[in-house]
């Protein structure tokens, strides 16, 4: 006899064994590109990244900001004359390498400030090397391997009910995982962005380096400069690690463990990638 409910029930079946596959398929699409291209994007120094805004931020550094430097420099200049004559009680008891020594100091803060893009540079193309010699350390595929075949065998065997449930689970995860592809996306593209803004006003701490008292600033924002340019290494770390943790979710025996886990996974990652900034900053002492 033409069994109709059985066959609607079937075909019902394989429309959410379909979903299913399917969720499982594109599940880390978005994620996977763009965790693959992450050692691409974070390996890239601001001037090769992106060289129209990297010249928009040189130009108005070089007409905006440098002739403040300049002024903050000068004014620098003046106050550490000023202390040196008076530490001399005023230059009663002065002796001409003092001077001598000030023009030195006056050369290198002169010369510091002129070529503050090529130190700059010089910092990002050091972590830049790091990161290139360490992008070996992601050796094949993001992918989630699970073995679609067994998979649907699996599936097969289960019930309508089971099924949805399992669809909805998927479809859930799935939104969830591209928006945290999404995160990963901005936290890249915020880093570098934040990089910009920082090279961008790299001549007045810069100029503030030759004094002791004044010096604080220039230490500090190289210390966070260093942070910046290493913190892709860290997260090449970060990368490395998710790496080898997704890849260990190969059996399709547990779907709905499996399918949490490398949620889970994907969570943690774009947790430690947050983290990179703070701890990068910490490394280096940087406030």
């Amino acid at each position: 006899m033409f069994d109709l409910g059985g066959l609607i029930t079937d075909w019902f079946n394989d429309l959410l064994i379909n979903g299913i596959i399917a969720n499982f398929t594109n599940m880390f699409d978005e994620v996977n590109y763009r965790v693959g291209t992450i050692a691409d994007q974070v390996g890239q120094t601001p001037q090769g990244w992106n060289p129209n805004i990297f010249n928009l931020v040189q130009n108005l550094s070089e007409t905006v900001v440098i002739p403040i430097a300049g002024m903050i420099l000068t004014f620098i200049l003046c106050y550490e004359l000023i202390n040196m004559v008076i530490e001399r009680n005023n230059m009663s008891d002065f002796q001409t390498f003092e001077i001598y020594k000030w023009v030195f100091k006056a050369f290198v803060a002169v010369y510091i400030l002129t070529n503050t893009f090529a130190i700059v540079m010089a910092v990002f193309e050091m972590a830049q090397h790091v990161v290139n010699s360490s992008a070996g350390v992601i050796s094949g595929s993001l992918d989630l391997d699970i073995a679609l075949y067994d998979l649907v065998e699996l599936l097969e065997e289960m019930g309508t009910g089971e099924l949805i449930g399992l669809l909805i689970e998927t479809t859930i995860l799935r939104l969830a995982i591209q928006v945290m592809g999404v995160v990963v996306f901005i936290i890249i593209f915020g880093r570098m962005i934040e990089i910009y803004l920082v090279v961008s006003i790299a001549p007045i701490p810069f100029a503030t380096m030759i004094n002791r008292e004044w010096g604080t600033i220039g230490n500090n924002y190289l210390k966070s400069l260093f942070a910046l340019a290493f913190q892709a290494f860290l997260i090449m770390i970060c990368i490395a690690i998710y790496a080898a943790l997704i890849t260990t979710i190969t059996a399709p025996e547990n779907i709905r463990a499996s399918a949490w886990m490398s949620a889970g996974y994907t969570l943690l990652l774009c947790f430690t990638l947050f983290k990179t900034g703070s701890l990068a900053k910490s490394i280096f002492g940087a406030s």
